[in-house]
């Protein structure tokens, strides 16, 4: 199986802007992207990165400019099956990734909070994706016209990085290079009434 792991390399993560700058942006993202290879390939896969902009990591590159659902259409298609893997799931382990993998059905979804899609596995060839809103929702009532398809209900797989207070769940779960950046970077977590929240030296 193919396992592709899609990054915006050059402006990653916009929406953490109110607590790291540029800079920090990529580094954090690229911090992201060792922990997902690593689990995918401790999972038994090699994976492929597909990249907006050049990028150096250990395994393949492939640069597409173009907008994710159709870097990642572009992918499909093929009579191989086919992961993609998001590469802001630092909480993904390899366990969680090989529940996905050995998945029986034509596709098998690992949503993200909020309606999104994290991962997929697509073992049929006339899926396509389309990751603009609610893209969970679309994926599933796709898969559903096609075939069979499952379901992977994992927190690992559902904790997408994007958002100040998704940092919180990085640092109370996280075990690899992502959550050692941010610790690097002065990010620790701090009680507020009965939430925990994230705060920077």
């Amino acid at each position: 199986m193919r396992v592709v792991v899609p990054v915006a390399a050059e402006r990653p993560k916009t929406r953490l802007a109110d607590v790291l700058n540029g800079e920090e942006r990529v580094a954090f993202a690229m911090a992201m992207l060792e922990d997902v290879l690593r689990a995918v390939r401790e999972a038994g896969s090699d994976p492929e990165v597909l990249a907006t902009a050049p990028v150096e990591v250990d395994a393949p590159v492939t640069v597409d400019e173009r907008p994710l659902t159709t870097a990642v259409n572009a992918a499909l298609g093929e009579d191989v099956p086919i992961a993609v893997v998001m590469a802001d799931l630092p909480l993904a382990t390899p366990g969680a990734l090989e529940e996905l993998f050995e998945m029986p059905g034509d596709v098998a979804i690992a949503p993200g909070r909020g309606g999104g899609t994290n991962a997929l596995v697509v073992r049929h060839s006339d899926f396509r994706v389309d990751y603009h809103g609610g893209s969970f929702l679309k994926h599933r009532d796709s898969a559903a016209g096609l075939g069979s398809f499952g379901i992977v209900d994992s927190h690992r797989l559902a904790t997408d990085i994007d958002e100040r207070s998704d940092l919180v769940e990085l640092l109370i779960h996280g075990e690899g290079t992502a959550v050692d950046w941010l610790r690097d970077a002065g990010f620790s977590l701090v009680l507020r009434e009965s939430r925990l929240a994230v705060t920077r030296a």
